[in-house]
């Protein structure tokens, strides 16, 4: 088995876009026929990460997130941090 697709619901689009994209996820505005405007990136190893608005009957409680990055924007280690909905983002730098 392995992850393909996580969709976090969000009221607060715009601030999960900006977080998530100063990680460096390449998030892309998306439509899909008359659904609703979204955000979405496609991970190294093909998993899918969407950014979606909640409704009512959509919401993301809470969840807590394990990313590995290979980035220059953190120093090497491990961070915890919250996005804009209160969810933990832990964060592992790596320097490949």
């Amino acid at each position: 088995m392995s992850l393909g697709l996580i969709v976090l619901y969000t009221s607060r689009l715009d601030a999960c876009r900006d977080f998530y994209g100063s990680l460096g996820l390449d998030l892309v505005r998306e439509r899909h026929g008359a659904g609703p405007e979204h955000y979405a990136a496609t991970l190294a190893d093909g998993v899918v990460v969407e950014l979606y608005p909640a409704r009512p009957d959509r919401l993301t409680g809470y969840l807590r997130l394990g990313l590995t990055l290979d980035t220059s924007l953190l120093p090497p280690g491990r961070h915890r941090l919250t996005d804009p909905d209160g969810r933990v983002v832990d964060v592992s730098v790596i320097r490949g």
